[in-house]
């Protein structure tokens, strides 16, 4: 693999330092790092990190996140952890989530009585739309 950037400043100019583990180490010129070649992973796209942690804003559990996004509950444990989110702690209200396409959308919007009782968001989910409706528990 080649290397194009310094990890830790973006600079461009950088030598070979010894090998490591089998595998080549370099130092950046401008800033004295050490790195290596950085293996091949999976390495999940940021829209994907900003979405699940605005769900879980939203007061999603993170099974709920999981198979709304496809990413594993502790990926995304370890981002709320990483980023220090806290949930605000409502109990009053519960989330309840349907995922629609735009005609969808349109019609649910239409009807009356969807539009009363409770605060509604709408966020984009790739092609789809996600609309999240928290209700009163009831006693």
């Amino acid at each position: 693999m080649k290397i194009k950037l310094c990890p830790n400043c973006k600079s461009t100019s950088y030598i070979k330092s010894g090998i490591v583990n089998n595998r080549q180490r370099y130092k950046c010129k401008s800033c004295g790092y050490f790195f290596s070649v950085s293996k091949l992973g999976k390495k999940i796209d940021d829209y994907y990190v900003n979405k699940a942690l605005q769900l879980y804003l939203e007061g999603l559990t993170f099974r709920e996140i999981e198979r709304i996004l496809g990413i594993s509950h502790v990926t995304i444990m370890n981002w709320v952890k990483k980023y220090n989110i806290k949930r605000p702690y409502n109990s009053d209200y519960h989330p309840t989530y349907k995922i629609l396409n735009a005609k969808e959308l349109g019609e649910y919007f239409q009807k009356s009585d969807n539009l009363t009782g409770a605060g509604v968001i709408v966020t984009e989910l790739g092609d789809k739309f996600m609309l999240i409706k928290w209700e009163r528990f009831r006693d």
